[in-house]
């Protein structure tokens, strides 16, 4: 997993596609959803640490 489109792949494959119109929000929710799906063991240690790097570094970019 190397870009936001990957993640937003990720979460789609298990049901969850989020857009609010607001792109922090989004992201926020993205990292929700991410946390959520780590914590009931439907994805891998490393696709959570990945997946949370890259909204983390969007989210820093948004803020800018």
């Amino acid at each position: 997993m190397k870009t936001m489109y990957d993640v937003m792949q990720l979460l789609k494959k298990h049901g969850t596609i989020i857009y609010t119109g607001d792109r922090a929000l989004d992201l926020s929710l993205m990292e929700d959803e991410l946390r959520e799906l780590y914590e009931w063991k439907m994805i891998e240690k490393n696709e959570f640490q990945q997946g949370l790097l890259i909204l983390r570094n969007e989210i820093r970019l948004v803020k800018e």
